[in-house]
């Protein structure tokens, strides 16, 4: 049930009827009529702009088609009020039983509540993480890995067929530095000493590959040069890597359905056969770039390269997949990825990356555009970097990957809960900082610890009323009176419920899965606040001594959180606490 989307649809009802009469053009469109939460509670329940945006196409005053509307709307049971404010917006106040319906909803759905057919089983290719196969993730994975599935979660929840990739670079150079650099962790296993130069990795986390190595091959590869050991080693080191990466995500709660190898698209044609789908229409030729931003580099000189005419489909500049000496430019590999990616049948596909690769953006899309003959959307979300504080400064921890942060560090230190609510406390295009201080503080301040304590406070209400004979099952809390639920601190809590579906819809469509973060927060603030409140009113208190059937009522409000609270910790990867040490 979503509220905001029926009383809209009864707004829509009556500007037909307004239509019928003759008080509006037949004409209008209403697209853009919105029923919305208020910005101030205290003007309503919900607001309506459909005045606002009707009034010039209709040659009418805003107020005038307000009032006319608000006169329509007054005759609904659910309608208690309806009051033109400003300009010509529309507050609308709605009946006590409205609020307990949704109650009701909530316990009779369970945490399917708010779940959306919105997506309509669109097939959707979340792609994240997708980090070089050369280490173990580190602190700045840890974010888009968390994004990444979430918003998997996020769609899955609004009606999407979901794939979660991983897509592995081990067609670059990068791989042969890490074979170079586990062939030198192989001959340390061997008591050779080793010096790690020319950018090799020196990483304690090789230390064991090197030694895996040994136990598998012996003295093969000793002094031997590289040509002997280097393609081997490039697939032995890669799969080692890939084993590490699975085991981080494996920590972090993440669980990938389709590891996708850039290798296999080489000597394979795919490339080539995505360039061709380029050139069938007519967006690849041969052509020399302009120098960058119009100035010419030291050592730059003009050649001549196969070019894509990305510009043709929204990018700045058009961008070259083949270099002058023949090789592909890397740019060549992602566009032969994504075609496949379109050819595999998606509807739509996400890239979640890095920061660093804004410039990457509208290139891809472009790509995407015109492979798919713009049937396919390519969103790109970049996610900021992670800054790490502890003690008031910043925070460096293990130092066996070399020179970052490990994924795995944070993991153990703070658990993956906490881990993955920080990651997504922040948009994704905001730097975030992860204070290990205030994500261990038992606070309001710290929004994991607040969010854990209201449900763990539902728990604790309905293991002593379940000791107290109190029926407690959500068919028993669902038959129960809930008219009596009229304080203002408790319809706070109903309307806090009651945005769950619209805000589901909203994260959904715009790829924003920290409003979840958000929204349940708010929902901890509610019913925290109704708790407080109870220490001062006794009527308030969801266990009312002698009276189990008032006390059914105040417990199916509760249980009414705890159940939303762990829908949106779900499409989180966050599991809810039953209570808190």
């Amino acid at each position: 049930m979503n509220l905001f989307s029926d009383i809209r649809a009864l707004v829509l009802k009556a500007l037909g009827e307004l239509q019928a009469e003759g008080a509006l053009p037949p004409d209008l469109g209403f697209d853009n009529v919105a029923v919305e939460p208020p910005r101030d509670a205290a003007h309503g329940d919900m607001a309506t702009n459909a005045a606002m945006v009707l009034a010039k196409p209709a040659g009418l005053k805003p107020r005038d088609v307000a009032e006319a509307l608000a006169a329509k709307l007054e005759g609904d049971a659910r309608i208690t009020g309806a009051e033109v404010a400003g300009p010509g917006f529309l507050n609308l106040r709605l009946a006590h039983d409205v609020w307990h319906e949704i109650l009701r909803d909530v316990l009779q759905s369970g945490t399917d509540f708010g779940r959306s057919d919105m997506g309509q089983g669109a097939r959707v290719n979340v792609e994240f993480v997708s980090a070089n196969p050369t280490g173990p993730l580190h602190v700045g994975h840890t974010r888009g890995a968390v994004f990444g599935d979430a918003l998997a979660s996020l769609l899955d929840f609004t009606g999407h067929d979901v794939t979660r990739e991983y897509y592995i670079n081990d067609g670059g150079a990068q791989v042969d530095v890490l074979a170079r650099s586990v062939y030198l962790r192989y001959l340390e296993a061997h008591g050779q000493a080793v010096a790690f130069e020319d950018g090799t990795y020196p990483g304690d986390y090789l230390i064991a590959v090197g030694e895996a190595l040994k136990d598998e091959v012996g003295a093969a590869y000793v002094d031997q040069p590289e040509a002997v050991w280097l393609a081997e080693l490039r697939a032995y080191a890669t799969d080692a890597m890939m084993d590490l990466i699975r085991s981080d995500l494996k920590a972090l709660g993440v669980e990938m359905d389709v590891f996708y190898s850039e290798k296999s698209l080489y000597g394979t044609g795919r490339i080539e056969q995505a360039l061709a789908v380029l050139d069938e229409k007519g967006l690849i030729y041969e052509g020399v770039l302009e120098p960058p931003k119009g100035k010419k580099p030291e050592g730059w000189e003009p050649r001549e390269q196969t070019l894509f005419r990305s510009s043709e489909h929204g990018d700045d500049v058009d961008r070259p997949v083949k270099k002058s000496d023949g090789g592909w430019t890397y740019f060549a590999p992602d566009i032969a990825y994504h075609y496949d990616k379109i050819t595999r049948g998606f509807d739509a596909l996400i890239d979640v990356l890095g920061a660093d690769h804004g410039g990457y953006v509208k290139r891809m899309k472009a790509a995407v555009s015109a492979l798919s003959d713009g049937k396919v959307p390519l969103d790109i979300k970049l996610c900021q970097l992670v800054r790490l504080y502890k003690n008031g400064q910043p925070f460096k921890m293990s130092k066996r990957a070399g020179t970052f942060v490990m994924l795995r560090d944070v993991v153990d230190l703070v658990g993956p809960d906490v881990t993955r609510f920080v990651m997504l406390t922040r948009k994704n295009d905001a730097p975030l900082d992860f204070d290990f201080d205030k994500v261990t503080e038992q606070s309001k301040d710290n929004p994991v610890f607040y969010v854990q304590y209201a449900n763990a406070r539902v728990q604790s209400v309905l293991r002593k009323a379940d000791e107290a004979g109190i029926d407690v099952s959500d068919a028993g809390l669902q038959a129960a009176d809930h008219s009596i639920l009229t304080h203002e601190a408790e319809l706070n809590v109903l309307k806090k419920l009651a945005e769950w579906p619209r805000l589901v819809e909203i994260a959904g469509r715009t790829h924003e899965p920290h409003r979840v973060a958000f929204y349940l927060f708010e929902l901890a603030s509610a019913l925290h606040s109704l708790w407080n409140r109870g220490h001062d009113e006794a009527d308030l208190r969801f266990l009312q001594e002698g009276n189990a059937a008032t006390s059914q009522a105040k417990i199916a409000l509760a249980r009414a959180v705890s159940v939303v609270l762990s829908a949106g910790l779900g499409i989180l990867g966050v599991t809810p606490a039953e209570e808190m040490r």
